[in-house]
């Protein structure tokens, strides 16, 4: 008997993430603000009521997409595991062609179209791990001489993460359906690290 509330614990997981896979494809067809349950519950085969056991409001499954694309994006960019610069460059990249990857959610992560949707603190600490993986690629880049100390402040921080939101809103917004390697603005994210450096020139 002690195995049943693992078989139920394991069906409800597996339900949630079906769920989930639904969801996407219904922002990929709607929008990511367009999500509807009724429309979700549906296509599962469900009554919508029934699908509350699951998620308890449209803004839980929001989250828990938040929460599932901020730790594909955490992998991606800590996948290369190169020091400094390089390997700022390396995670750069990685996170570029997971976001070309991941449309959907990466509207969901860095341009918050759903009014009124702010993620849960559990949902939102592979962002702040995101962040302290850059902050430490920075750090480490400045104690190798690479980089002016000035590059690990906070203004060195947000430069940074808006060197990489730039031509990334760009591919998205004009070239959406090019691969990485083919998009005119992602082409660019290998000369990112040179640019910051630039910035912040080694003393």
């Amino acid at each position: 008997m002690a195995d049943i509330p693992d078989r139920r614990a394991r069906r409800r997981a597996e339900t949630q993430a079906e769920i989930l896979g639904i969801a996407l494809d219904v922002m990929a067809e709607e929008g990511v603000a367009g999500l509807s349950m009724a429309t979700v519950a549906r296509r599962l085969g469900i009554r919508p009521p029934s699908l509350y056991k699951y998620f308890p409001s449209r803004h839980a499954v929001y989250d828990a997409l938040f929460e599932r694309g901020q730790e594909g994006y955490l992998a991606a960019v800590r996948g290369p595991g190169q020091p400094g610069l390089r390997g700022m460059g390396a995670s750069l990249e990685a996170g570029a062609r997971w976001i070309m990857d991941n449309q959907v959610l990466a509207q969901l992560l860095f341009w918050r179209p759903v009014p009124g949707f702010s993620p849960s603190p559990e949902s939102y600490a592979p962002a702040l791990a995101i962040h302290e993986h850059f902050a430490a690629l920075i750090r480490d880049a400045v104690s190798r001489g690479e980089l002016h100390p000035d590059a690990a402040s906070e203004d060195g921080l947000a430069l940074a993460a808006s060197l990489i939101a730039g031509p990334i809103s760009q591919q998205l917004a004009n070239e959406p359906d090019a691969t990485y390697e083919e998009g005119r603005f992602t082409r660019l994210v290998p000369r990112l690290p040179a640019v910051f450096a630039a910035v912040y020139p080694p003393p």
